[in-house]
């Protein structure tokens, strides 16, 4: 398994940590994601079935910006 730490903007409350993580545990690869509030940021433990441009894009879905 892999971590993975992916800076994301705009998330400010619970409900941001639920979507950017439950859109990130859907993945097939992604066996935890675990948001930050406090540093902006998700970090994400995965297996190499997943590529840091599907991470990023189901983030990015949910409607945050991503600096990987």
């Amino acid at each position: 398994m892999k971590e993975t730490t992916l800076k994301v903007e705009g998330m400010t409350c619970n409900h941001c940590k639920a979507s950017v993580e439950g859109a990130l545990n859907e993945l097939n690869g992604v066996e935890s994601a675990t948001v930050s509030l406090q540093n902006g940021s998700v970090d994400v433990v995965h297996n190499d079935t997943v590529s840091l441009q599907e991470m990023v894009d189901a983030v990015e879905e949910q409607g945050y910006d991503v600096n990987a």
